[in-house]
């Protein structure tokens, strides 16, 4: 995202098991001798911190891995030792429904961050713990060209096993379409590489990843490309709030083509008086001229700032590391749209002006997402789990503030906003990207179609239901 207080993409890849069977003293010892001189083991939390504070897992030990064989030997240990463990990278993940507590293990997958291109540029390898940042920035400097998502902070491959949206899917289709390989640690333990020919498995964990392992790695295509040419033109024009719903209307009346995305945020102005304000963020891979050309219906509404620019990809996602500051609580709610409702977005808009109302409250946004999906319509609905190809936009509410005095004003504001969307999203059921979702959604409504083949898979593959953190399919 573009935004200095708003959000990208989920980041966090779950397994519980069931009652523990071991201390932490005993944890410590007996995983030393099993793990790499570069892992290391904390008491600590500070060490793995969350994006949310709101419902966080709870663990009372952190494994910090330096090799993809620590967290294979640290899960066969949590399976003999029936220690329930959760595997984190960024920490973004934010479903309210963690039940990771003190007698768990949290699998830091931090230090799994390297990056290397090929040779030739056409792919890059990608560990489990590196960051959106870290993955734009190695691959723009071996002169090429990855997809990844829009906030630099946000664990690279959390995001794009559920999905994987991105500034330059109008050319490349979703993360799921651009993976070759995944190196997974699996339900008994073992390291393996998964390709394509392992059809049911590769199909399943391009979706619902959290449910069948943990990514450590993975091969992702890359294309050749000089940083001359890798550059976008992009930033916020803003607009008076009587102008809403006519950017709404543009927003559901433009032609999004292969090189264009468009997000809409209300945010406040910040310190002091935090009015709420509407801006939309444009993005064009090409020059100012293709960009503002290709965006003049949105100008023609007339806003009252531009701060649009071009900007080489190692700079796109700048705008929002505001929203990369970790910790206060952010519950977040979300839905999938087919249509968007001037009407329902004014509902929306006094929705979060009568929130951030409250002190402490100024951080809180609303956010929708607008992808140009011709090229990821172009794959197989049925060539991964992920079941969103259909999905013209994607709403999220943000919830920001510090303490729990604001819990329930937060819930109030948030499921109003989600049933709103869903009144007019144009859809027969309820539909939300698994990213994004609050966390009390069934399974129809991140997992849709693929439902039922997750849930005989993973009676396969996780027999005794070991990945249970994220969105149960047992």
């Amino acid at each position: 995202m573009r935004s200095p207080i708003l959000l990208g993409l989920l980041a966090t890849i779950g397994f519980g098991v069931a009652k523990v069977c071991a201390v932490p003293a005993t944890i410590d010892s007996d995983l030393k001798g099993l793990l790499s001189k570069g892992a290391s083991i904390s008491h600590d939390t500070s060490v793995a911190p969350r994006w949310s504070e709101f419902n966080p897992p709870q663990p009372g030990t952190i494994v910090s891995v330096a090799t993809e064989d620590d967290v294979a030997k640290t899960v066969q240990y949590c399976l003999k030792k029936k220690i329930p463990f959760l595997a984190q990278n960024g920490g973004h993940g934010w479903i309210d429904s963690w039940h990771l507590g003190k007698n768990g293990v949290l699998i830091n997958l931090r230090g799994l961050n390297q990056i290397t291109v090929s040779a030739d540029k056409t792919k890059a390898t990608i560990g489990g713990g590196s960051a959106v940042k870290e993955v734009i920035d190695a691959v723009y400097n071996a002169d090429a060209q990855i997809l990844t998502g829009n906030c630099n902070c946000v664990g690279v491959l959390g995001a794009g096993l559920g999905g994987g949206y991105g500034n330059l899917m109008g050319i490349y289709g979703f993360s799921v379409d651009n993976y070759l390989s995944l190196n997974v640690v699996l339900a008994n333990g073992s390291l393996v590489t998964v390709t394509p020919a392992q059809k049911d498995l590769w199909w399943a964990l391009r979706g619902a990843g959290p449910n069948f392992g943990i990514v450590t790695s993975a091969v992702m295509k890359a294309k050749p490309l000089p940083k001359a040419q890798n550059t976008a033109w992009t930033g916020a024009l803003f607009f008076t709030e009587d102008k809403l719903e006519q950017v709404v209307q543009a927003i559901e009346d433009i032609k999004l083509e292969a090189p264009m995305n468009i997000f809409l945020y209300f945010a406040t102005s910040g310190a002091p008086d935090y009015t709420p304000t509407v801006f939309v963020t444009p993005f064009y891979f090409g020059t100012e001229a293709q960009g503002k050309a290709a965006f003049k219906s949105f100008y023609d509404i007339g806003p009252y700032q531009d701060t649009t620019q071009v900007l080489p990809q190692n700079a796109w996602n700048t705008g929002a590391d505001g929203f990369c500051v970790k910790g206060e609580r952010k519950p977040s709610w979300s839905a999938g749209l087919s249509h968007m409702v001037p009407a329902t977005w004014r509902q929306v808009f006094n929705e979060f002006a009568a929130f951030t109302k409250n002190a402490g409250t100024g951080s809180s946004s609303i956010v929708v997402e607008c992808y140009s999906l011709d090229v990821a319509r172009s794959v197989p609905a049925d060539s991964a789990s992920f079941a969103n190809r259909d999905v013209r936009f994607n709403a999220i509410a943000i919830a920001w503030y510090p303490d729990t005095s604001l819990d329930a004003a937060a819930q109030s504001f948030g499921t109003k906003t989600r049933d709103l969307w869903r009144s007019t999203d144009g859809f027969p059921s309820n539909r939300t990207y698994v990213n994004f979702a609050y966390g009390d959604e069934v399974n129809d409504v991140v997992y849709h179609g693929s439902t039922s083949r997750l849930k005989q898979l993973k009676k396969q593959y996780d027999p005794y239901n070991v990945f249970n953190q994220w969105f149960d399919l047992a």
